[in-house]
């Protein structure tokens, strides 16, 4: 008896074999990409920090160009060039000046989340990342830099970047009364701190004044300082409205340091 061959039926030809990849956890995953984010906003916030320890000392500035909008506007301040600081007046008559800080003085602003209430709200791109900035007005400041600007020369000196500030600062002066806007590439690295010398201005110091939430800002100058109260979002903040009236009582004074003085010792 034949015996028959019985078929096996071949087998099936196996793929080579490969590694297998170790598929990454998803909450590993969330991990990583919330410690990302993390670090990413903490580099962008540290930018816009107004007090903050600058990476090398400042010596010299770098005179930019002037620009149409808002009259002469410039970045740095101190340059070797042999123009000086700030261009001179354009106006027939000599104007006393007015240095005014920008955050926390003449609005607040925030990032995300928005708060209840804001006026406006301005996307600069820092280190090529959009960040959504809510700014609040400080009452009164429309008005305020309306009224100023017909007896003084305005001058806005930010320790914040200009990437943020120059935005904030188109939004706010749109009748261009803002004769100058000067931010951080424009403060002295002092200790650490942001500083704002008012001697580069290329302005007789008898005739300016500067106001400021921060104190670090005019160690330099005290006596041209009039320290204001920081602004959040008090709807009722009247700091404005007392400054008009002390501005507007500088007329005929020769020295506004005197002014400042007088001022301060009534207890503003």
């Amino acid at each position: 008896m034949v015996s028959k061959a019985i078929k096996k039926t071949p087998p099936k030809p196996t793929k080579p074999h490969r590694g297998r990849r170790n598929k990454k956890s998803p909450i590993k995953t969330v991990s990583s990409l919330i410690h990302s984010c993390h670090r990413r906003l903490i580099k962008i916030f540290s930018k816009l920090a107004r007090i903050a320890t600058p990476h090398k000392k400042i010596h010299n500035y770098q005179v930019l160009p002037k620009t149409p909008a808002g009259g002469a506007t410039r970045r740095c301040l101190f340059s070797s060039a042999a123009n000086g600081p700030l261009p001179p007046q354009t106006s027939p008559e000599e104007k006393p000046t007015i240095v005014l800080d920008l955050d926390e003085t003449l609005v607040h602003s925030k990032p995300d989340p928005p708060p209840e209430r804001y006026d406006f709200v301005v996307r600069p791109v820092i280190d090529g990342v959009k960040v959504d900035f809510y700014v609040s007005k400080r009452p009164y400041v429309d008005e305020f830099l309306d009224i100023l600007s017909k007896k003084f020369e305005i001058v806005v000196f930010t320790a914040g970047i200009e990437e943020y500030a120059s935005l904030v600062l188109s939004r706010l002066d749109r009748k261009s009364v803002i004769s100058h806007r000067l931010y951080r590439d424009s403060c002295r690295g002092i200790e650490g701190k942001f500083v704002k010398d008012l001697g580069g201005l290329g302005r007789d110091l008898k005739r300016v004044v500067i106001v400021d939430d921060n104190p670090n800002s005019y160690v330099l100058q005290p006596e041209n300082a009039v320290p204001i109260s920081p602004f959040v979002d008090d709807v009722r903040d009247g700091e404005l409205r007392r400054l008009v009236e002390f501005f507007e009582g500088c007329d005929g004074v020769e020295d506004l340091r005197d002014a400042v003085k007088v001022y301060l010792s009534d207890g503003n």
